[in-house]
C-alpha cells in the first residue's frame, strides 16, 4: 500500500495547506496505487440511451432530443465536446439505446444499441435482464478497451431525455431514500410533470421491488445508458484505470456498480455534487467525496470534463514539489 498522505505532508509546504487539493492529490494517487499517477492520455466516454418513461410526462423535452444532441456531440458542438476538448480529452459517443435513425459509424462513435428505447417502468419493467446483462457488458468492454489503448483516465457521462426519472428511482432504490427526496427537476419540469415525475417513480419502485431478485429489480427501472456505465465503472476497477464520475445518472449508475460488483469504486472520483437533489444523498451513500460544487445540472459529462485539469495539478503536487527535506538540504 502506498502512503500518499506521508507524501503530501512531507511537501514543502504546512501540511493541509492547499486544502482539497491535497485530498484529490491523495484519491488520484489511491485509485492508481502510484506516488506518481498518471493523468493522460484521457478519454471522455458520453453514454446515450431513450427512456419509455418519456411517455409518462415527466418532463418538457421529447424523446428526439436525445438524438438532437447526439448529432451535436458528433459534429463537436456541444457542451461535453467542447469541455472535453479543452481539456485535451478525446471523445467517444456510445449508442447504448437510443431511438436515433441514421447515424453512421464512424471515429468517435459506436452503435451498440440494446434496443431502441426502454419501455416505459410505470407500466411494467423497463428492461430484461438479459438486456441489462447486455448493456452492463458493453460498458466493461469500453473500459477494457481504453485500458488496452492506455487511457490513464476515463471520464463519464451520458445523454438521454428521462433519465432523471431513472436515475431518481434507483437512487430509491438503493439507496432506501424517498422518492421525495431523489426526485428533481431534471431538464425542466413544471408543477404538474414534476407531480407526475414523483407518480411515475413510486409506480417503478412498486414494480422492482416486486421482482424476483435485485439484478432483476434494478433492471426494472434501469435504462440502457445506465446499465452500460454501471458496466464500465465496475470495468475501470477490474482493469485498474482512473474513473472520474459526472453527475446524478452517472451516481445513479455507480450506484448500480458497487451493489453488483463489490470493489467496483476502487478507482471511482467523483467529479462533483449536482443541483439534483438526490446527486448528494447517491454520493453520501458510496461514501464519494464530490470535489466541485458548482450547481452543475446539466450532465452529459460536462462536470467529470471539469475536474480533469485539477487532476493534472493534484498530480503536479505529488510529482514535482519537493520535501521539506529536499528544501532544507538534509
Amino acid at each position: 500500500m502506498i502512503d500518499v498522505q506521508a507524501r503530501l505532508d512531507a511537501l514543502a509546504k504546512p501540511p493541509g495547506s492547499l486544502g482539497k487539493l491535497e485530498r484529490l492529490a491523495a484519491r488520484l494517487a489511491v485509485t492508481q496505487g502510484r506516488l506518481d499517477p498518471r493523468t493522460t492520455p484521457r478519454r471522455l466516454v458520453v453514454f446515450a440511451g431513450d427512456h419509455g418513461v418519456v411517455a409518462e410526462g415527466v418532463g418538457l423535452w421529447p424523446s428526439a432530443v436525445t438524438g438532437a444532441m447526439m448529432r451535436l456531440m458528433r459534429a463537436g458542438r456541444s457542451s461535453a465536446s467542447a469541455l472535453g476538448r479543452a481539456a485535451g480529452a478525446d471523445f467517444l459517443l456510445v449508442d447504448a439505446g437510443s431511438c436515433t435513425e441514421g447515424m453512421a459509424p464512424g471515429p468517435g462513435f459506436l452503435d451498440a444499441r440494446i434496443g431502441h428505447g426502454t419501455a416505459s417502468f410505470a407500466q411494467g419493467p423497463a428492461m430484461t435482464v438479459a438486456q441489462f446483462d447486455a448493456a452492463w457488458a458493453l460498458g466493461a468492454r469500453i473500459a477494457a478497451e481504453a485500458a488496452a489503448e492506455g487511457i490513464a483516465v476515463l471520464a463519464l457521462g451520458e445523454m438521454g431525455i428521462g433519465n432523471t426519472t431513472s436515475a431518481a428511482a434507483l437512487g430509491a432504490l438503493l439507496t432506501g431514500a424517498s422518492v421525495q427526496a431523489m426526485v428533481g427537476p431534471g431538464a425542466g419540469a413544471t408543477p404538474e410533470s414534476l407531480a407526475r415525475k414523483h407518480a411515475v417513480v413510486a409506480a417503478g419502485l412498486l414494480i422492482a421491488q416486486g421482482e424476483r431478485d435485485e439484478r432483476a429489480a434494478i433492471a426494472a427501472v434501469c435504462g440502457y445508458e445506465i446499465a452500460a456505465l454501471a458496466g464500465c465503472i465496475a470495468g475501470c476497477a477490474h482493469q485498474g484505470v482512473t474513473v472520474v464520475l459526472d453527475g446524478l445518472i452517472v451516481g445513479a449508475a455507480a450506484l448500480v456498480a458497487q451493489r453488483l460488483a463489490p470493489g467496483a469504486l476502487e478507482t471511482a472520483i467523483a467529479a462533483h455534487v449536482g443541483a439534483e437533489p438526490g446527486h448528494a444523498r447517491m454520493l453520501e451513500a458510496m461514501g464519494l467525496e464530490p470535489f466541485l460544487d458548482w450547481g452543475l445540472r446539466l450532465g452529459e459529462g460536462t462536470g467529470a470534463a471539469l475536474l480533469l485539469p485539477l487532476l493534472d495539478a493534484a498530480a503536479a503536487l505529488l510529482i514535482e514539489v519537493a520535501t521539506l527535506d529536499e528544501a532544507m538540504g538534509s
